[in-house]
């Protein structure tokens, strides 16, 4: 008898730490209106950086430090990825943004799935949804966001990293404002 009561100890808080971890990234998502973040993003092995702003739902601006000045903003229906050269306009539904920028869509998904526990410091959920695979990530200790990996609108593998992140932050008002054509 007292060797299934040291099992049951043993497993009960494993469980409810797991339950617990879920809880609190959901309770750290609902309490976010926008976040600011320092970004590193590896599309096949080329390395990019910058710095964004993401508002829920579904709003972007990212500002790359390249030399030639690349933006990419969504206003929550199209996204433009902008240089000096070039300008590209998405329908924001074709991409695995529409999906990540959703906090309501992501906090009913985190609900429904089982997380990874990745080298005790992270915690990794995985879902399809209308053909994109994302690997989305939080941090054990903070529940922040810290980074996804999709296949990019290219079938590019894309993985970001997110740091230096303030919750939160007062927005300029035309901040997500698509920028105007070359």
């Amino acid at each position: 008898m007292k060797k299934y009561y040291l099992i049951l100890f043993i497993f009960f808080p494993l469980t409810e730490s797991v339950a617990s971890i879920k809880n609190n990234i959901i309770k750290n998502l609902q309490n976010i209106n926008n976040i600011s973040f320092d970004f590193e993003q590896n599309i096949n092995g080329k390395t990019e950086g910058g710095n964004c702003i993401i508002e829920y739902p579904k709003k972007i601006f990212c500002k790359y430090n390249l030399k030639n000045k690349k933006v990419l903003v969504s206003n929550g229906n199209s996204l433009v990825i902008k240089t000096q050269s070039s300008y590209y306009l998405y329908p924001l539904e074709k991409t695995s943004l529409n999906l990540i920028l959703n906090k309501e869509f992501l906090i009913t998904k985190i609900s429904n799935l089982k997380e990874r526990i990745i080298e005790d410091k992270f915690i990794n959920y995985n879902f399809t949804e209308n053909d994109n695979e994302i690997n989305i990530f939080f941090d054990k200790k903070s529940f922040n966001l810290i980074g996804w990996q999709t296949l990019d609108i290219y079938q590019n593998l894309s993985i970001t990293y997110l740091n230096s992140i303030i919750k939160n932050k007062k927005i300029k008002k035309n901040q997500f404002q698509l920028p105007a054509q070359n």
